[in-house]
């Protein structure tokens, strides 16, 4: 079958049945994988044979997650990894060496610039850090050894966007690879590959799985390219396991209907959130008063299930805020089909410095919602300004 649709790929691709013909995906629980002989063995080793060998590398539940998520994203590989955290540190290693540079939105998640800035760093290979939407920032960073465009969008927590395809056209002048965490929004509203990045990066933890339940996460591009990612993740092991992999291949059957549910709640409380007095800006794409709503509407289906908010009264009217609400919980994770809420400046980005949070514009008094599946009525009752 050719050419089908978003929702019948993200149900039907990757589905591989045992001889029980089982009509849902079979968790293959187990360390390594028999051979019928000591030649199949070596064949297999040797990569003259397909099959599975050690589920350090090889394992069919985690197979059918990856080509699932790779078709969703039309990409022509996949690698799966234990968390997202580990995505972007497996892809760093495995493409970037001793003596490169990256250039990175200095508007990402704060993990992930603590990771560039303790650990990555640690390695001989230089950061540079612009805005994430200032293309020109982006150009005039590049310099004769940089290799990797570092990127989220839409950022987390406040929706900032970067015009892919112009981006794209800078990297590739450059011979520098984009990767693109798309963890925010999902294949279901953004297609990074198609809109010129080279790599995708997700944390499958949020929408993907999309419940709460478990760490993965992958990396898609080219064959080429995730043949040198896989490469890094069989020999130091970031592996998915086949549990989680089960866990997030069922995710991705209902990611469409979930986004789009996600997609209607969060407008909703953030066109309710920006008529309150007692909120100084709320950062959703999807309301016209975003710097980036028009952007937005070129590459992205939706706007995703984020709404960042800034109240009057800084850190302790935030923490008065958080602390009042009884259905949304509070946690750093989104993505959830329960809403979550938390405060980025002592959370998510609570280890960057508060000249770094000044940078990526996280302020004291800023509250981070992720809009869930409950009834907005309720979610919009339970934030007590």
């Amino acid at each position: 079958m050719k050419d089908l649709k978003f929702d019948t790929i993200a149900i039907r691709e990757g589905y591989r049945t045992t001889n029980e013909q089982e009509h849902s995906e079979a968790i293959f629980l187990t360390s390594s994988f028999k051979f019928d002989s000591a030649e199949q063995a070596a064949a297999r080793f040797a990569k003259e044979e397909p099959g599975n060998i050690y589920a350090r590398f090889t394992n069919p539940t985690v197979d059918a997650f990856e080509k699932k998520l790779a078709a969703l994203e039309g990409a022509q590989a996949c690698v799966a990894t234990a968390s997202g955290m580990a995505a972007i540190f497996t892809t760093i290693m495995a493409l970037v060496k001793s003596g490169d540079h990256i250039v990175a939105s200095r508007n990402m998640f704060g993990t992930s610039i603590v990771l560039l800035n303790t650990i990555v760093s640690k390695f001989d290979i230089a950061i540079s850090y612009v805005d994430l939407s200032d293309l020109s920032q982006w150009e005039n960073a590049v310099q004769d050894n940089t290799k990797l465009f570092l990127l989220e969008t839409p950022s987390n927590p406040l929706g900032e966007v970067v015009n892919m395809v112009a981006l794209s056209k800078i990297s590739q002048a450059n011979d520098v690879l984009l990767v693109v965490d798309n963890a925010i929004l999902s294949p279901a509203l953004q297609t990074p590959l198609k809109l010129g990045a080279d790599i995708v990066i997700h944390s499958a933890t949020k929408y993907i799985d999309g419940q709460g339940r478990c760490l993965a996460g992958a990396v898609l591009g080219s064959k080429e390219t995730i043949e040198q990612v896989a490469a890094f993740t069989r020999t130091t092991g970031p592996s998915l396991s086949a549990f989680n992999a089960w866990i997030v291949l069922k995710g991705l059957d209902t990611l469409s209907l979930r986004m789009k549910a996600h997609c209607k709640n969060a407008l909703k409380i953030a066109t309710w959130l920006e008529n309150q007095p007692q909120i100084e800006k709320v950062h959703y794409l999807g309301l016209k008063s975003h710097p980036h709503h028009s952007l937005a509407k070129t590459q992205q289906s939706g706007f995703g299930g984020i709404v960042s908010f800034e109240v009057k009264g800084g850190k302790t009217a935030a923490f008065k805020l958080i602390n009042a609400t009884e259905i949304f919980s509070i946690t750093a994770n989104l993505g959830d089909t329960k809403s979550t809420i938390t405060h980025p400046a002592s959370t998510t980005h609570g280890r960057l410095s508060d000249e770094e949070k000044a940078d990526a514009n996280i302020t004291d008094g800023l509250v981070r919602l992720s809009i869930g599946l409950e009834d907005i009525d309720d979610l919009i009752a339970d934030i007590k300004i």
